[in-house]
């Protein structure tokens, strides 16, 4: 028998290459824009500090009550000519079945609210990898509305003169919008452009139909928003151009989303990714493979179950 070779675990050891690049060596700007675990009790501060903020900056916008009804005549006069003014006809029509008007009120008032809490919850805890990317997409398209109230403002049909249009919730006596009865002066009642009710529902349902898995669930999310628009226009709040205007301010919530991190936030990965330290020990597992690999092979049991002879150490001279 020839003599053997036995490659010595030091050796392989030194053959192995090291990592190129290390998780520590990541500049703060990186660090700032890679998925992290968000916090519970930062984010219930962060989300009540910014609605407070939203709802201060956006009824401190000066109610130009002139300007704004000589935007929403134009803005009238200019469905008109398109051939697209519905909104009078949808809101007579709904307001005629008492039962649904009442409740698309209550619905106008309070899922905007319990609608986008719940999937920021859901994606706290089921999608925490993706969180912060979905939050900085509703936080965007909401600043970005802010301006628009600023710049534009614009009456809600309802407040309109010489026009049919009827204020449901005066008329039906709910509670349905905080710029009519008793809540009117809580709130600028001419910042109708963009409908943050339909930002807002879009962003819901887009959500819950890229990550939900079950079916039904998923459609749901696709009918949210649709219903959302019906809900504005028969209830006189909202002109259908001011549903373009608020997925307009979406689209740039998700581009400053797509911008930051990279991708969109549904491509993200669900979980954060565990970041890897630098000089990580090897598993015993994978040393002991290394040792059993590693095996010279005259120690090796032959096939026939005799052990072979073990060829004797040679000395160089």
């Amino acid at each position: 028998m020839g003599d053997t070779t036995v490659t010595t675990l030091e050796g392989r050891e030194a053959a192995v290459p090291h990592p190129v690049a290390e998780e520590t060596g990541r500049g703060p700007l990186r660090r700032l824009r890679a998925p992290r675990r968000p916090r519970l009790w930062f984010e219930i501060l962060l989300i009540a500090v910014s609605y407070w903020t939203y709802s201060l900056i956006r009824n401190a916008v000066p109610e130009q009550k002139s300007e704004a009804l000589r935007n929403a005549d134009w803005l009238w006069r200019l469905e008109h000519s398109l051939g697209m003014a519905v909104e009078e006809s949808v809101n007579h029509a709904v307001n005629s079945v008492t039962w649904l008007i009442v409740g698309m009120n209550y619905y106008y008032a309070t899922l905007h609210f319990i609608v986008t809490l719940g999937v920021l919850i859901w994606l706290y805890r089921s999608h925490p990898g993706r969180y912060a990317a979905s939050r900085l997409v509703l936080f965007a398209t909401t600043g970005v509305a802010l301006v628009g109230y600023y710049l534009y403002p614009l009456a809600p049909p309802r407040l309109m003169t010489n026009t049919g249009f009827i204020d449901t919730v005066l008329v039906h006596d709910t509670w349905g919008s905080m710029a009519s009865g008793d809540l009117k002066n809580m709130s600028n009642q001419y910042a109708a452009m963009p409908s943050m009710h339909i930002g807002w529902s879009v962003w819901s349902g887009l959500t819950i139909f890229a990550l939900a898995r079950v079916p039904w669930v998923r459609v749901l999310g696709l009918l949210y928003p649709a219903a959302t628009l019906l809900v504005i226009v028969a209830t006189a709040n909202h002109f259908w151009l001011d549903a373009v205007g608020g997925l307009l301010c979406l689209a740039f919530g998700y581009a400053v989303a797509r911008v930051w991190y990279g991708a969109l936030p549904y491509a993200l990965p669900r979980q954060v990714p565990q970041p890897r330290k630098a000089g990580r020990k090897r598993a015993p597992a994978a040393a002991g493979a290394d040792e059993r690999h590693l095996t010279p092979v005259g120690d090796r049991p032959a096939e026939d179950g005799h052990s072979p002879a073990r060829p004797r150490p040679t000395t160089k001279p």
